[in-house]
């Protein structure tokens, strides 16, 4: 057996799983910085890669003050990013491959999410992906964000299977740790950010990409 449970249901996260909007994110607003007098490295983005847009900003704050100009310099950014997805969104390696997969097993399937509905329907739309899952979760339908368990449990609700019997795709640390903590059988499949020894602890699995979580799949969980 590939994971210590029948899988009953598949719970993806979306941002660095399903699509390739880390780096993006990344980009903009490390590019961004200069032009507000910001020392946005790679490094700042990282620890922020998981985390909902008002967690971002209070970190943002504790970063660099309360006076930075918050507002100019998220909206340069999401205008820089909307720019650049336009120009280059990706689907991650493997989505539509697995997505085939659990239709052929009449597995459940939702989206767990810390991103707002307006980018699901928007970044999902663009691949007409929304109507292959069976329930969406995202930042305004839960009270606490990952890394609490809530957006996890909220999707198990959602789709009347128990968290014990839902197979969980992360690849942020805020996101394994809400997975695990909802009592989900975790993987993560690394984008940004390496697995540590954490992450490794919390995880039946991790996966170099969602071709190997499909295999791990065909292995005799269905």
């Amino acid at each position: 057996m590939s994971f210590p449970r029948r899988v009953e249901a598949v719970v993806f996260d979306m941002d660095g799983l399903l699509l390739d909007t880390e780096t993006v994110y990344r980009a903009a607003m490390i590019e961004a910085g200069p032009v507000f007098g910001l020392d946005f490295t790679a490094a700042t983005y990282a620890s922020l890669v998981g985390k909902s847009n008002a967690e971002t900003r209070i970190l943002m704050e504790g970063l660099f003050g309360a006076e930075f100009p918050r507002e100019a310099y998220f909206q340069r950014v999401w205008d820089d990013v909307e720019a650049m997805l336009e120009a280059e969104l990706r689907l991650k390696a493997g989505v539509l491959e697995l997505l085939d997969h659990l239709d052929d097993l009449r597995l459940p399937r939702a989206i767990a999410t810390s991103n707002g509905p307006a980018a699901v329907e928007r970044y999902l739309g663009r691949f007409d992906l929304r109507k292959r899952f069976d329930a969406v979760v995202t930042n305004v339908d839960v009270a606490r964000h990952k890394p609490h368990p809530d957006p996890y449990l909220e999707a198990a609700l959602r789709l009347g299977v128990d968290p014990a019997a839902c197979l969980a795709l992360e690849d942020s640390h805020p996101g394994v740790r809400a997975a695990h903590a909802a009592g989900m059988m975790t993987v993560m499949v690394p984008d940004i950010l390496d697995p540590n020894e954490e992450m490794h602890a919390k995880c039946v699995h991790v996966a170099d990409s969602l071709h190997v979580v499909l295999a791990l799949l065909r292995a005799g969980v269905a």
